[in-house]
């Protein structure tokens, strides 16, 4: 069976992309090349819908960068979205919520599952700033209606070693103790990484892998008032994130060469 290969994108250019370089699935946000990527607009899912009407799209849920640690505020602007996307024909949604000692916030997280059911639920990197692996996998396994884990094995990448050490003791968790938790590893994955990440985790029972295939393109503005623009600074001040059809093709090239364990 082959892997599936997810894609997370933040525009119509974007999803096209993906798409058509082979993505399985879409995790749709907005501002992806902006501290991780935020809650996308309905309007954004609905475009993205009309051109590619037959992938799986999970929706991002989450309403600011910066920490997991939400106000009672932010808590319902989370709840509400949760609300919109399951009414919008979406595969699923994806968050995090974290307590402000570094746990998983388990009350909040069952509170937004069961928000979101029937549709999947992916745990996102929010796990990766957990204190303790063991423990947030625990305690999110006991959580009824959780999907998945999206992450890098608490590292900057998926692919260094520690990072890999840590995804394959996640995988035999998984595959033992409870096989609905799919774990996805995510974060620096492209050509030149996802082999050795697919050798070494294979054998855990790996099955999907998550990338962004994104970088920083010039945007169309002629004009440019010196000293000032809308982005983020530096090179990508008048930058637009698109996700790389060749970067993603180059993966997927990849990760179909293995089988599944």
């Amino acid at each position: 069976m082959p892997l599936t290969l997810e894609v997370c994108v933040d525009s119509i250019e974007s999803a096209l992309a993906a798409v058509e370089a082979g993505a399985d699935r879409l995790e749709l946000c907005s501002n992806l090349g902006l501290g991780g990527g935020t809650t996308p607009s309905i309007g954004l899912l609905k475009a993205i819908r009309k051109v590619v009407p037959t992938i799986p799209i999970m929706g991002m849920i989450r309403p600011r960068t910066g920490d997991f640690v939400y106000t009672e505020a932010e808590f319902d602007v989370i709840v509400e979205d949760i609300r919109c996307f399951r009414e919008n024909s979406v595969q699923g949604v994806v968050f995090g919520v974290l307590t402000p000692e570094g746990d998983v916030d388990v009350t909040r997280t069952q509170r937004l599952v069961l928000e979101a059911l029937p549709l999947q639920v992916c745990f996102h990197r929010a796990f990766d700033m957990t204190r303790d692996t063991k423990n947030a996998w625990h305690q999110l396994s006991k959580i009824d209606g959780l999907t998945r884990i999206l992450t890098s094995g608490q590292g900057t990448t998926a692919t260094s070693a520690s990072s890999l050490d840590i995804l394959k003791d996640l995988l035999d968790l998984a595959k033992s103790q409870d096989p609905r938790v799919e774990i996805l590893p995510g974060s620096g994955i492209d050509s030149s990484t996802v082999g050795a990440l697919c050798q070494a985790l294979l054998p855990h029972g790996l099955r999907e892998v998550h990338m962004s295939g994104g970088c920083w393109i010039d945007g169309a503005s002629i004009w440019r008032r010196d000293g000032m623009g809308m982005g983020i600074g530096e090179a990508s001040e008048w930058g637009i994130w698109r996700t790389s059809a060749s970067a993603t093709r180059a993966v997927k090239d990849v990760i179909d060469s293995f089988k599944e364990a």
